[in-house]
C-alpha cells in the first residue's frame, strides 16, 4: 500500500494512482474540472470545530493529531473509499494547505498507515 501526499495546485501524474481530496471546504481557485481525482471524501477532512482550534498552529499540531485521530475513529465508513483503493493499488491524498508538514492529510495518512497495517 502506499499513500502519497500532494497540494492540489501541484500538477497530477500518472504515479498518482487514485487520488482523494481530502479537505472539507473546496481549495480556493480551484475548478473541479482541473482538479483529476476519484471522489471529493470531505467526511474524512476534519470537523469545522476542530479545524477552526487548529488554525494550522504548529504550536497545537500534537493536541490535533490527537483529536483527528479520535474524529476518524467516530467516522470508520468514511475513510472506506481510500481503504477500498489503497488495497488496489497507489493513493494520493490532495489537500490545499500551505503547510506541507501540519496539514490533515499528513495525520490522515499517519492514521490510515497505521489502520491498514497486517495484523502479524
Amino acid at each position: 500500500m502506499i499513500i502519497k501526499l500532494k497540494r492540489v495546485y501541484d500538477p497530477s501524474d500518472s504515479g498518482d494512482g487514485t487520488r482523494f481530496l481530502v479537505e472539507r471546504l473546496w481549495p480556493r481557485g480551484m475548478k473541479k474540472e482541473s482538479l483529476h481525482m476519484e471522489a471529493w471524501v470531505k467526511d474524512v477532512a476534519p470537523s469545522d470545530s476542530l479545524r477552526r482550534w487548529f488554525g494550522h498552529d504548529p504550536a497545537k499540531w500534537n493536541e490535533f493529531q490527537v483529536r483527528y485521530f479520535a474524529e476518524l475513529d467516530g467516522r470508520p465508513d468514511a475513510i472506506q473509499p481510500i481503504v477500498e483503493a489503497a488495497s488496489r493499488g497507489s493513493v494520493t491524498l490532495l489537500y490545499s494547505a500551505h503547510d506541507t508538514e501540519h496539514n490533515n492529510a499528513v495525520t490522515l495518512k499517519e492514521y490510515l498507515s497505521k489502520r491498514l497495517q497486517p495484523i502479524p
